[in-house]
């Protein structure tokens, strides 16, 4: 069965880590649920992580079948998720959380929101476009069996990371401080970057094959 090494998968785990951010989305899961009590705050940061974990699963399965249905070839798709990629890194390198993820609106709509795991922590907060489009782009790569076991298995593995974010989320916020947290969201910011960089150039080459040389 064809399948990536083992470089290929922990490049995938760093891009969704640094893209769902989970350190850099505790001021807001704290912000959104500052009113609840702890056991309350603890079934919303559980059901955040489960429903952030079921859609980029569907999103897993079914990317391929997304792309043919509106006829986008996987080159287009590279560039195009590389651009909002970009786009998200660059706000996060002056720590700044992404409209492309939450708009003021839709901020001051999730404030009244007496459920707020699903919409807007689960999607667009944690699986927004850009983790979205992550895990279409490199379960394109291969077609076996295996290679989606390993990206099921990073999700799982990632859903994990963050409902233990969330859930000892006052105390990384009182660790870390606000200084702290726009540090982490910087170099995840930045590995942001790299990877949208990544996908527009492998973009490029599949569209414009000259350009591999």
């Amino acid at each position: 069965m064809e399948t990536g090494n083992i470089s290929e998968y922990l490049k995938f785990f760093a891009a969704l880590l640094a893209i769902v951010n989970p350190v850099g989305a505790i001021p807001i899961f704290i912000n959104l649920t500052v009113d609840q009590t702890p056991d309350v705050r603890n079934k919303n940061s559980f059901m955040a992580s489960i429903s952030m974990g079921i859609i980029l699963v569907v999103v897993l399965f079914s990317g391929e079948a997304i792309l043919r249905f509106f006829g986008i070839s996987v080159g287009s798709f590279r560039v195009g998720g590389g651009i909002l990629i970009l786009l998200m890194a660059i706000s996060m390198l002056h720590a700044k959380m992404s409209h492309v993820k939450q708009t003021e609106e839709e901020e001051l709509d999730s404030a009244e929101r007496d459920s707020v795991a699903v919409v807007p922590l689960a999607t667009p907060l944690l699986a927004g476009p850009g983790a979205i489009s992550t895990v279409i782009l490199y379960a394109q790569r291969y077609t076996s069996v295996a290679h989606y076991l390993y990206m099921l298995g990073i999700i799982v593995i990632l859903v994990i990371l963050t409902a233990l974010s969330f859930r000892l989320a006052p105390t990384i916020a009182k660790m870390l401080g606000k200084t702290g947290i726009n540090v982490v969201t910087r170099l995840m910011g930045l590995v942001m970057a790299a990877v949208g960089v990544e996908f527009i150039a492998n973009g490029l080459k599949q569209l414009f094959p000259v350009l591999g040389g």
